[in-house]
């Protein structure tokens, strides 16, 4: 049975004009909203607008559903999230992800503002995720019923998407690095000691977003891509000792790069 709470929202959208079909749909983190400008044809609607829909509550985040044209491609846009800090609720994101699923998106690429462990990877550059770690404790997915539930997440970041990431990036002379993020809950940013654990398992880069909605979005079919914008060095590493303003500062002076690798990456969908 479709949830009710996403079916409402996904009538109210369609009743605004927001029907498919789709190529893909974005979600902008941290001040990185500019693709969203760069939309022709665009149709606009508030979330406050959008039953189930959340507000999001952190500067530097929209909290506007788009629809248009991309690089000759028709997407959904969702400038801004909801993070688990800002409830304790992991799904936060569920009926925005399943109005995405019920307009017939096919794909998910996901952006976030990220902490970086490794020094190849400094502030400004842009980072393909190949995979996650969630360090939270928490999970969209607690409380769900039905087998559908255990959801496999090998794979989760789909490898094909992510190729053609990298062949966009090489096409704009934007280079791409490939790393694993792991979610720390937040609002708090990360301690030295648990960015030493993290580089530990294998981490590559922190974050406060993202792992959610990469699960509710294998939850409900999608494939998901997704990219980090690095704002700062994690904690403990050189100097890094990062702060909200730093990262909103450093998202949106690397925003402009990043939307053009979408740009590059939604023609070649």
């Amino acid at each position: 049975m479709p949830d009710a709470a996403i079916s409402l929202a996904a009538d109210t959208v369609l009743s605004h004009g927001f029907g498919g079909p789709y190529d893909a749909a974005i979600v902008t983190g941290t001040a990185l909203g500019l693709v969203a400008g760069k939309l022709e044809d665009r149709l606009s609607l508030a979330y406050s607008e959008i039953p189930g829909f959340p507000s999001p509550g952190v500067t530097g985040h929209g909290g506007t559903l788009h629809a248009g044209r991309l690089s000759g491609r028709r997407v959904l846009v969702f400038e801004g999230r909801s993070h688990a800090y800002e409830t304790g609720d992991a799904a936060v994101m569920k009926v925005p992800l399943g109005v995405a699923k019920a307009l017939g998106v096919p794909l998910l690429l996901l952006t976030n503002a990220a902490g970086s462990l490794v020094a190849q990877a400094g502030p400004g550059s842009l980072v393909a995720l190949s995979d996650h770690i969630n360090l939270s404790g928490l999970n969209p997915l607690i409380g769900e019923t039905g087998d559908d539930r255990f959801i496999p997440m090998v794979g989760a970041y789909d490898a094909a998407a992510r190729k053609t990431l990298h062949e966009a990036a090489q096409d704009c002379g934007i280079p791409l690095h490939e790393g694993v993020y792991a979610w720390f809950s937040g609002p708090s940013f990360e301690t030295p000691a648990e960015i030493r654990m993290a580089g530990r398992l294998g981490a590559d880069l922190v974050g406060m977003s993202t792992v959610p909605e990469a699960i509710l979005a294998r939850f409900f079919g999608l494939k998901v891509a997704a990219i980090s914008v690095v704002t700062n060095f994690a904690a403990g590493i050189g100097d890094g000792d990062p702060h909200h303003d730093e990262t909103k500062r450093a998202a949106a002076a690397a925003a402009f790069d990043l939307a053009r690798l979408i740009d590059g990456f939604v023609a070649r969908l």
